[in-house]
């Protein structure tokens, strides 16, 4: 039975996501701990109400990016975490720390990679006038929202949409692909062949997720 961490910075919907799928599921692993940057995230009462050991490794603590990331870096290892899992996780981590956890860092951002990488992506979706938004989970590279793409579900932009319409709709259907990528990861499903994923052999981009209205 393998051993995950979930880190996250706020309200932790996908980590909540992901401790569900993993008891109805029943996943080869056990969630040791979700770790959050701040003491005041939402997500942490989530995860205690969900019966999931809590910690915190605050940023500010820390001085500087280097000394934040050893000190989480130290706890996941303590934790002995076989995979480490970005849910909401709004902290930009050195290239040192996702090389030491190389192949088991795994991400989940807003938008379909390699379109709109960074903060503000549905703004930014409804600003391009696109009419096809989405979420990708994405193995963790050390080139920010970068890396094999695992998992995207696509969701239309409606007439009307603001960002907040748009990012519900969107974060639904992160609950659907976040747990499936990671469950794949977990049981062993998953190669990388250059910079892209295959999944039973079968490349990612054959198993995207498309979304209607809802």
């Amino acid at each position: 039975m393998k051993t995950v961490a979930i880190l996250i910075s706020g309200q932790g919907s996908n980590m909540a996501s992901l401790v569900r799928a993993s008891r109805d599921e029943r996943w080869p692993a056990r969630i040791a701990a979700v770790i959050a940057n701040r003491a005041q995230a939402p997500g942490l009462d989530v995860a205690r109400e969900l019966d999931v050991p809590v910690d915190v490794v605050p940023h500010a603590a820390h001085g500087g990016r280097d000394a934040f990331d050893a000190a989480l870096a130290a706890r996941l290892e303590a934790l002995g975490a076989d995979l480490v899992v970005l849910a909401g996780f709004m902290r930009i981590l050195t290239e040192g720390f996702v090389r030491r956890f190389a192949g088991r860092l795994v991400n989940i951002h807003p938008s379909l990679l390699p379109a709109f990488p960074g903060l503000d992506t549905h703004a930014r979706a409804l600003a391009a006038g696109v009419r096809v938004h989405g979420a990708t989970v994405h193995l963790v590279t050390p080139t920010l929202d970068h890396g094999p793409i695992l998992a995207q579900a696509a969701v239309p932009v409606l007439d009307g949409d603001d960002a907040a319409t748009l990012a519900a709709r969107v974060l639904a259907a992160e609950h659907r692909i976040f747990p499936m990528a990671v469950r794949w990861l977990l049981e062993d499903r998953v190669r990388v062949v250059g910079e892209r994923a295959e999944i039973d052999g079968v490349p990612a981009c054959d198993r995207l997720l498309w979304e209607g209205a809802r």
